[in-house]
């Protein structure tokens, strides 16, 4: 069985996707899965469902829906016997899953195989894990809880994650010379992010590499009138000691 979060919760078997209830219950899985392998609080959860709204049923209702979930995620279980996956544990429930069975896991793993290669000097290895890794996101991650609560913490982390995991495949690219491959790829992060410096000064490289010395410049001065106009801050020393390089 797996689960993701790299993009609208899904849960699939043997590569079918599986029907996991309504918002209530499926907010339940995200929570359990955010925490997987360590137990959820009862209190927790019923404050994150239903916040200060908590009817008086909200125990009895929080136990129908894990109970409908039990049905879900283990199917063949017989009726009265404690489920192997969503397991209770007092103070309330853990969800028992391996490391692989969750893809934020998986890209954890990929984007760190792909940094090590690619400080040990093996882009070509690096591209591999990091591509890999990436293309395990189909959209933002957790999409369908957006604005919940207890996922905007993980949300922001995943987010940075993929985004410097992404520089770093930029990087791995500069480092087998593939400057104009990734020229188009690079201007459209840097139009998506145009606070951050690293992509800036990957484009700038790539353009001058490739020949675009004059572009390279103006790469320069448009990431300084953003940062100054947003931020109110000059350029860091990396993207001022790369113009004047390329200069």
């Amino acid at each position: 069985m797996e689960f993701r979060i790299l993009g609208p919760l899904e849960v699939r078997n043997n590569g079918e996707s599986l029907a996991l209830g309504g918002a209530k219950q499926r907010s339940l899985l995200a929570m359990l899965l955010l925490n997987a392998n360590e137990v959820v609080s009862t209190d927790r959860l019923i404050d994150e469902l239903w916040g200060a709204e908590a009817p008086e049923t909200a125990s009895k209702a929080l136990q129908v829906h894990v109970s409908q979930l039990r049905k879900v995620l283990e199917p063949e279980r017989e009726a009265g016997r404690a489920g192997r996956l969503l397991v209770t544990h007092a103070p309330g429930y853990v969800l028992k899953i391996s490391g692989k069975q969750l893809d934020r896991n998986r890209f954890e793993r990929l984007v760190a195989e792909g940094r090590k290669a690619l400080s040990g000097g093996d882009p070509d290895t690096a591209a591999t894990k990091l591509d890999q890794a990436l293309a395990l996101w189909r959209g933002p991650p957790l999409g369908d809880f957006a604005y919940a609560n207890f996922a905007q913490r993980e949300i922001s982390r995943l987010e940075e994650l993929r985004l410097s995991a992404l520089e770093d495949r930029f990087q791995a690219e500069l480092d087998r010379g593939r400057h104009a491959e990734v020229i188009g790829e690079l201007e459209r992060l840097v139009a998506d992010e145009p606070l951050r410096e690293r992509p800036r000064a990957q484009l700038m490289l790539a353009l001058y590499r490739a020949g675009r010395q004059a572009e390279a410049l103006d790469a320069y001065r448009d990431a300084r009138r953003a940062l100054v106009e947003e931020l109110g801050i000059e350029p860091g020393r990396e993207l001022k000691e790369l113009e004047a390089a390329i200069l």
